[in-house]
């Protein structure tokens, strides 16, 4: 008999999990249906729901002054009654029950300078309910409004109040407070003409709200959720395919927050679809470097084999040039090798040596042809014995870049006409060595200025790439350093420091 038990609720457990699971999933399902609903659908609900909650606080007061009223005048009723009869005592009994029942009341007293008078007496097999007192006057704000709250309470009563209930009413008659008519009647009276106003109430509120619902729907649909739907659908369309510029989002002029946020975002698409632009080119440019890499290193390495025969002629000229060509063809056989690092996130970690600035510098000037007599001085104020902590061949690709782009600008400026000057100037601050290159060309325009040390944006120059700047400083960032540009009252200085190992 155990066994068996043990089975059964075996049997019974997972039938129970079961049902819990589907209770849980059935409960979840109205939290995520209404998440699936868009955003219209929401409005619709929420601002029928809105409407409706008004309409029921304006209800409800309603209702509880239709019952006041239903009872004022059902007290004016008996104390027209009550008046007759006080006014001809000799009223026939049948025309006073008439009164009455036109009073629609079961009994009637009267209390009229102090004398009390039963016009229709109270049955004494009935049993009265309930009270209500009509005559209350509280003063102060919190008294009437707890008086309010009383008479909705009372009339939200009404609807749910058993069947065959006898309420008593009591009314002021006059000026005198002691004077009173009240009557005793039926509720279901009362409850039969406050269902039958609130049904017709009823019946215009939805009306009402149905339209306010439908305006307030459409001039929220039209100004705020048709606007932001548009918006959204761009953000979709714009996402599949960012490159493509006509899918950037057109503003409509509105001079609103939606007008700010469709504005805010063309212009947020509009630079998003450039940089991508941008990096596309940049991938195109390094797969045709890459291509272009392979045979330049195969033509350098050719060009470095013929220079090693120049060391065994024994002119003075070539002697002296020669180990100056054969460094260059070097330096030119790392670069092929280095090239492809540009596309890196980062420089590779540069091999760093401490070295003298000067020799490297003049090394330059050679290489780039200064000076150019009659049209570009060159001028050095560098310490003989000034040692920089840096790795060479990247110094040289700095300084070399940097003075490459004075000549460029002065050449380009003064087209060979004299009075060109470039001057590189070196100094030690503390465990830092600070490198200017001046030059006294026509100086960095603001547009370029805003870009300057971007790839393909900051060229000063028609037809220039604007990679010399930005490699200068990516390099120099290797190190640790900055390169920054300097105001001068003529041409241009930029101006890079290469801390000591260490110094940061």
């Amino acid at each position: 008999m155990l066994r068996e038990n043990k089975e059964q609720s075996r049997r019974i457990q997972p039938e129970t999990g079961g049902t819990r699971f589907q209770i849980r999933k059935w409960a979840k399902a109205p939290h995520w249906g209404w998440r699936r609903l868009g955003l219209p659908a929401k409005l619709l609900l929420l601002t029928a729901v809105f409407v409706m909650l008004a309409e029921i606080l304006i209800f409800v007061p309603s209702v509880s002054d239709y019952r006041l009223n239903w009872l004022e005048e059902r007290l004016i009723a008996a104390r027209l009654a009550t008046l007759a009869v006080e006014g001809f005592p000799g009223v026939p009994s049948g025309l006073r029950m008439e009164m009455l029942r036109t009073a629609q009341v079961k009994a009637v007293t009267s209390k009229r300078r102090g004398l009390l008078r039963q016009v229709l007496p109270v049955d004494p097999q009935s049993t009265i309910n309930d009270h209500y007192d009509l005559r209350q006057k509280p003063e102060g704000i919190w008294g009437r409004f707890a008086l309010y709250l009383e008479q909705i309470g009372d009339a939200i009563a009404v609807f749910f109040a058993p069947e065959g209930r006898t309420i008593r009413v009591l009314g002021s008659t006059g000026d005198d407070p002691d004077d009173f008519v009240s009557f005793v009647m039926p509720e279901a009276l009362l409850k039969r003409a406050m269902t039958s106003y609130a049904l017709n109430v009823l019946e215009i509120s939805i009306i009402i709200s149905l339209l306010t619902a439908a305006l307030v729907y459409f001039a929220l649909s039209r100004l705020l959720v048709r606007p932001m739907m548009q918006i959204t659908r761009n953000m979709v369309h714009f996402s599949e395919d960012p490159e493509d510029s006509s899918r950037i989002i057109t503003p409509s002029g509105r001079l609103d927050e939606i007008g700010t946020a469709e504005r805010e975002l063309a212009e947020m698409q509009r630079q998003f679809s450039g940089v991508l632009l941008q990096k596309t080119r940049l991938a195109q440019l390094g797969l045709a470097v890459s291509k272009i890499n392979h045979d330049l290193r195969g033509m350098l390495a050719s060009t470095q084999l013929l220079s090693d025969r120049l060391t065994a002629i024994p002119d003075p000229t070539v002697q002296r040039f020669a180990p100056k060509l054969i460094a260059s063809l070097d330096r030119a056989i790392n670069f092929c090798n280095d090239t492809l690092r540009f596309g890196r996130a980062e420089e590779a970690a540069p091999r760093r040596e401490l070295m003298r600035l000067k020799p490297l510098v003049v090394e330059v000037g050679e290489a780039l042809g200064l000076p150019r007599e009659g049209s570009i001085e060159w001028e050095l104020d560098i310490d003989d014995n000034l040692r920089i902590d840096v790795d060479r061949d990247h110094l040289f690709r700095i300084v070399s870049n940097l003075v490459r782009n004075a000549v460029e600008a002065i050449v380009g400026a003064r087209d060979g006409e004299p009075g060109g000057k470039i001057c590189v100037k070196a100094w030690r601050d503390g465990r830092h060595v600070l490198v200017e290159v001046r030059d006294n060309g026509p100086g960095v325009p603001q547009k370029a200025r805003d870009h300057l040390f971007e790839p393909f944006i900051g060229s000063q120059r028609r037809g220039g790439t604007g990679l010399g700047l930005a490699i200068a400083s990516e390099i120099v960032g290797v190190h640790g350093g900055h390169l920054k540009l300097s105001d001068t009252d003529q041409g241009v200085a930029f101006q890079f420091d290469i801390p000591d190992r260490g110094a940061n």
